[in-house]
């Protein structure tokens, strides 16, 4: 054993064991992950190894005892590298990514000075260096001075490469499409560590640079006209009948239309919402073929949709790809137009989807996330707070900010897989044998009775009847997976256009001073929100690059599309790669030229809304001369 530990290949073993248990130390002492399970403990355990074998292995490639130093030189580096990011950490609760590091305005959100983040335990990491430099010095003599086999590194660089692979197979088990779908760069740390994280950061962020270099400001007209073509005038009734009111907006987690006016067990799931679409006195619209647009980034694409009218990414999330893209988004455009005010309130902490990034380009004066909410044990369940101590609680916040304001108000118990406490559920599940299924009527009827409460709170501050109140769904709460309960539950088959028409998501909204529209049956989608609440100021749509169009102009463009290229109308619809008769569910056997050339519009349309995205267009853009580009410096979120 002595001999061993005092040769090249035992001073190797003894520093990847130090790397190995000193990161995993740092991991739970430094960072608040979320571990949730066994497997992820497992994980969080287990993912330095492979990136210790990675990294250190290729430092036995160098001669004799240079290899020792290279050793030392690779692991001080990752070791200062993961120091900076629990530095980081302890100010911002996130990691170091290289849009960070290029963005040198953002290194002002370490506060005043860096020491004062600086505890003293940090003394600690230092020891294990100090120990491996004395180590190396008292047996590099024993060392032989030539290069090892050529087969002795590479066994270890493959050995590494294997336990990585079946690091992300478990990863994948318990977060399916993790690197597909960034949730967040917890998540990332958590399932593959932070040294996988930081190769997977610089990936990103150079396939992000590479296509926007390629790209130039000829890019943008193109995008330009086509916008242009598409735009509707705005219904000179509701034109202007809304600016300089407060505009509340009102997330609605996983909620499809299917539940309004559904009975279960001869109860209404949701009384209060069925009482905004057919009360009269309420003055809501509804819109009851509205569409979610989403693709993989789910709630992360509604948001982006509605504020930017831009799709999101055919694969994984803008919020978190694009995170630094020049947007003209809604907040922006009402602080430069009419002096709002804007705000995003979530039960949820800031760096979830990289929010607190990308709200910065989108020009939101202030993020309440988590840390301005008690998130005791008992208020909080699933991904966040509960939803009636989240409105509650948001009230205080939504009377301080200075009107007219623009309030995002995003809810989160009506989430999968629908867990709701006992003392929350006032009304019992179905049953279909289907967990999450039969829940997800318990946590809509919870969110159902939260929005309740709210609206009183709204009433009794003198805010409701001075603010245009709107609320949305997101994406589907029950998806493809759960078709049999579903049918049960529907008493039909779920086909592929049954599937297709479920995307429906609510859409209903207040304006002051107008007498609510009932129930419309306008086809449209999330993309048509932003130039719907531009006329409805009285801001003019036309001078900024929307894809969507106004729900109240007569020119309203009433096709649907979806991200993979589908869409529903009125009249026909598409649905992998089938056209139907939305009337009748036909298959149409032998599609018009009408049919044909929409398809081709809506694929034109998605490739030009992924080049503004993927090329960050906009910053080539403006849309008149007081436009005034959002700088994200200017912003910082957090208690």
């Amino acid at each position: 054993m002595r001999k061993f530990l005092t040769s090249k290949a035992g001073f190797f073993s003894v520093i990847v064991l130090c790397f190995w248990i000193k990161s995993y130390i740092i991991y739970q002492v430094e960072f608040d992950l979320g571990v949730n399970n066994i497997l992820q403990q497992f994980l969080l355990f287990f993912n330095p190894l492979n990136s210790g074998l990675i990294f250190l292995g290729l430092a036995l490639f160098a001669r004799g005892r240079k290899a020792g130093v290279w050793l030392l030189s690779i692991y001080t580096t990752l070791n200062l590298l993961l120091y900076a990011n629990v530095v980081y950490y302890r100010f911002n609760s996130d990691f170091i990514t290289v849009p960070v590091l290029t963005q040198t305005g953002n290194f002002g959100s370490l506060g005043g000075s860096i020491a004062d983040l600086v505890a003293w335990h940090d003394l600690f990491y230092m020891v294990d260096l100090i120990l491996l430099l004395v180590f190396f010095i008292k047996t590099k003599a024993n060392w032989s001075t030539e290069r090892l086999p050529m087969r002795k590194p590479l066994l270890v660089l493959v050995s590494g490469v294997f336990l990585f692979t079946v690091n992300l197979g478990l990863a994948e088990i318990d977060r399916p499409q993790l690197l597909k779908r960034t949730f967040d760069r917890n998540y990332i740390v958590k399932y593959l560590g932070a040294y996988n994280f930081m190769i997977y950061d610089a990936v990103q962020s150079f396939n992000s640079s590479k296509q926007r270099v390629l790209a130039s400001s000829d890019d943008i007209t193109e995008v330009e006209n086509y916008t242009k073509r598409k735009y509707a005038e705005p219904n000179p009734e509701y034109f202007g009948k809304a600016a300089g009111k407060n505009i509340i907006k009102i997330h609605l987690e996983s909620f499809q239309s299917f539940l309004i006016d559904y009975r279960l067990n001869g109860e209404e799931v949701t009384p209060f919402l069925n009482s905004l679409v057919h009360d009269p006195d309420q003055n809501f619209t509804y819109f009851d073929n509205f569409f979610h647009q989403t693709e993989q980034g789910k709630t992360a694409d509604a948001e982006l949709i509605m504020d930017n009218s831009l799709y999101g990414l055919p694969q994984g999330a803008a919020f978190v790809t694009r995170g630094n893209n020049t947007y003209q988004a809604l907040p922006a455009i009402l602080q430069q137009q009419q002096g709002y005010t804007s705000a995003v309130l979530h039960g949820d902490y800031k760096s979830f989807w990289n929010r607190d990034e990308i709200y910065k380009h989108f020009g939101i004066d202030h993020f309440f996330d988590a840390s301005y909410y008690d998130m005791a044990d008992e208020k909080v369940i699933g991904y966040g707070l509960k939803d009636k101590p989240f409105f509650e609680e948001s009230m205080p916040y939504l009377e301080s900010l200075p009107q007219p304001f623009y309030a995002h108000l995003i809810t989160l118990t009506n989430h999968h897989p629908y867990n709701i406490d006992e003392e929350d559920a006032t009304i019992g599940p179905a049953s279909t044998g289907d967990p999450s299924v039969d829940r997800y009527f318990q946590t809509a009827r919870y969110l159902d009775e939260s929005l309740e409460q709210f609206f009183n709170s709204l009433k009794e501050s003198g805010l409701y009847d001075d603010s245009v109140i709107f609320l949305y769904g997101d994406h589907y709460g029950v998806s493809t997976n759960h078709n049999r309960a579903m049918e049960e539950l529907l008493g039909e088959e779920i086909t592929k256009l049954k599937s297709a028409e479920l995307q429906r998501v609510p859409f209903m909204i207040k304006i002051p001073g107008v007498e609510g529209g009932g129930i419309n049956h306008e086809y449209a989608g999330q993309m048509d929100v932003m130039p719907t609440l531009l006329h409805l100021l009285g801001i003019e749509a036309r001078d900024y690059i929307q894809f969507g169009t106004d729900l109240f102009s007569k020119e309203h463009q009433d096709f649907v599309p979806f991200r993979n290229g589908d869409f529903m109308t009125e009249k026909f619809s598409r649905v992998d790669g089938v056209y139907y008769d939305t009337q009748t569910k036909e298959v149409i056997e032998e599609p018009t030229a009408e049919m044909e050339e929409l398809r081709e519009t809506i694929i034109r349309e998605l490739e030009l809304s992924d080049q503004v995205l993927f090329g960050d267009l906009l910053r080539f853009y403006s849309p008149n001369k007081e436009w005034t580009p959002v700088d994200p410096t200017q912003y910082r979120y957090g208690k």
